[in-house]
This record gives structure tokens, C-alpha cells and sequence, in this order.
């Protein structure tokens, strides 16, 4: 790390959650066959991250049933921590993205729920506390029926690299 992008040896971005009392997790390991993340040709994906605080998912079930709006707007922005996690593995420092490009999310939903554009609202703007304006991106917000492991929220990150 160049003396530049970082403020007392943490990268920039960590230093923007720090001051908002957050910090980047160990990246989670993956549940099934697929890599964290995978860089190709500047652009970095990471795969879906769910919502996991030490290896438990904090809530289970739908949205707008089991599980409320604001719980899962929290587990959003759980998920982009752990998108985070990712990029950080891929990519060894956080300083290195020069643009989040899109977020993708997807939110397991009752029926009758309607609210998945402000679920995801927990992701990119925490997405956008980070990286500041590098931070403004594209997003879809989907529902869906069922999540992996019964997970109300998942999210996923395309980011570029300097």
C-alpha cells in the first residue's frame, strides 16, 4: 500500500466504515462450488453473499412474513459487508476499486411484499458510505421465492479495478 490510499496503514474505504463503526469481516467461505470472488480483466464479481454474522444467518425466512422490512434492510447491508469481504480477498485492498458498477440483490419475499428496491437500500448505501461517489451504482432488487439456507437477502457486487 502506497502512502497515498491509506490513513495510518487501513486503506480509505476501511477507514470510512470505521468511522461508522464497522469493519470488514473475514471473507465467507464458500457453501457450495464457487470461488468469493473472481477478477477478469479489471472488472471484479463477486458471487451472492448472505447475510452470515460468524458463520449464522441472524434471521431466517420471508420478507414480509417471518422476517420484517427493516430486519431485512439490516441483513442487506450485512451482505454488502460481506461483498466487501470479497473484493478485499480478490483484490487485496479495498483502495484499489475505483468504481462499484452494480449491485444485484435478491430478497425472499411473501407474497404480498413489495418493498425489495428499499431492502437493498441497506446495501448501497452502505455501498455508498464506503466508496463515496465511487460508490453510486446501477442495481436490480429482485424478488424471489426461497434463498439458500432460508436467507432473506443476498447480494452481490460488479466493481472495477485500478
Amino acid at each position: 500500500m502506497s502512502e497515498d490510499t491509506t490513513i495510518g496503514g487501513t486503506s480509505r474505504v476501511e477507514a470510512r466504515l470505521a468511522e461508522i463503526g464497522l469493519t470488514v469481516p473475514e471473507v465467507v467461505p464458500p457453501v457450495a462450488a464457487y470461488q468469493p470472488a473472481v477478477v477478469a480483466d479489471g472488472v471484479v464479481y463477486t458471487a451472492g453473499q448472505l447475510p452470515l454474522v460468524d458463520g449464522e444467518l441472524p434471521h431466517r425466512g420471508k420478507v414480509g412474513a417471518e422476517v420484517t422490512a427493516e430486519q431485512a434492510t439490516e441483513l442487506a447491508r450485512q451482505c454488502a459487508l460481506n461483498c466487501l469481504a470479497a473484493l478485499k480477498h480478490a483484490v487485496g485492498d479495498l483502495d484499489r476499486i475505483t468504481r462499484i458498477a452494480k449491485v444485484g440483490g435478491f430478497v425472499a419475499s411473501a407474497p404480498s411484499f413489495t418493498g425489495q428496491p428499499a431492502v437493498l437500500n441497506g446495501a448501497s448505501e452502505l455501498i455508498g458510505e464506503a466508496f463515496g461517489d465511487a460508490g453510486r451504482h446501477a442495481r436490480s432488487a429482485v424478488g424471489v421465492a426461497v434463498l439458500p439456507m432460508d436467507t432473506p437477502v443476498e447480494v452481490d457486487v460488479i466493481a472495477h479495478i485500478a
